[in-house]
């Protein structure tokens, strides 16, 4: 089982990324997938839920109307749309099946002018 991370990055505030993760080693599309981050100093939290199939969705307050996860089953890869970044989005950035509770890696995302 192996969950990738990627696209993180430095932007400035106001800006975009777009997250990756590639599952392979696991029945994908039969999965709900999440997407957590953990700043400096601070608990792991999680930030965006999808079901296996993308029909339902679920998003922390603290992102709410910014971000947007969604999934390609096709691909096997979930995916995290940040827009109107913020300083306070700053963290390494975990993707995690929600099933069997694999967690891939990691991916640094830095939001600062």
């Amino acid at each position: 089982v192996q969950l990738v991370e990627s696209g993180g990055g430095l932007v400035q505030p106001g800006g975009s990324l777009r997250l990756s993760c590639a599952a392979s080693g696991f029945a994908f599309s039969a999965y709900g997938m999440s997407w957590y981050r953990q700043a400096p100093g601070k608990e792991r939290e999680l930030v965006a839920t999808i079901t296996s199939f993308g029909s339902s969705t679920y998003y922390a307050n603290s992102v709410k109307g910014r971000f947007t996860i969604s999934r390609d089953n096709a691909k096997n890869t979930m995916y995290l749309q940040m827009n109107s970044l913020r300083a306070m989005d700053t963290a390494v950035y975990y993707c995690k099946s929600i099933e069997g509770g694999f967690w891939g890696q990691g991916t640094q995302v830095t939001v600062s002018s």
